[in-house]
């Protein structure tokens, strides 16, 4: 009999499929620009170290013919700091400092060369760098290295990235 299907048993259970539930994670965040796929990705604060690391990801991302993903992780604090809470709660401050960045990048002379966008994260800088990273299917990722006693009390974030990162981490003196 033709355009007959015949249904299936009632009793017969569906086998679920493993990859499902991670590809309904992925489509649900939002969907990265296919143009900066295997790009270049820097964490950029506006600090001298990470003015470095972006002049050095200009000159990877030029030579690779790539996009530039330049990072700007937004402040969260612990409000332990203030409220003696148990277990710790972080919380968002708000972070005007990513609008004021995109500003002097928007009108950098130097970013002419490549393509470039700037993507604002809250949260652990190491974690949200490479997360980034896994996101665009990035080539490298590119930070400045940390000078003083916080580097030296809490970790470099340079060095905590090397350590965990699936990807090369190029750190810039």
């Amino acid at each position: 009999m033709a355009g007959h299907e015949i249904p299936e048993p009632a009793d017969r259970k569906q086998i679920a499929d493993p990859t499902a539930e991670l590809r309904a994670a992925e489509e649900s965040r939002h969907p990265c620009d296919p143009a900066f796929r295997h790009g270049v990705v820097v964490g950029f604060d506006g600090s001298t170290s990470s003015e470095r690391a972006l002049a050095y990801a200009i000159g990877m991302a030029r030579r690779s013919g790539s996009g530039l993903i330049i990072v700007h992780v937004a402040n969260r604090l612990p409000t332990t700091v203030w409220a003696g809470c148990e277990p710790p709660v972080f919380v968002d401050v708000p972070d005007h400092r990513t609008e004021v960045l995109g500003l002097e990048l928007a009108c950098a002379d130097y970013l002419a060369e490549v393509p470039w966008i700037l993507v604002e994260r809250g949260g652990d800088i190491c974690h949200e760098l490479e997360e980034v990273g896994r996101e665009y299917s990035a080539d490298a990722i590119v930070v400045g290295s940390t000078h003083g006693i916080v580097g030296r009390i809490f970790g470099s974030v340079a060095g905590r990235l090397a350590r965990r990162a699936q990807r090369p981490v190029v750190v810039i003196p």
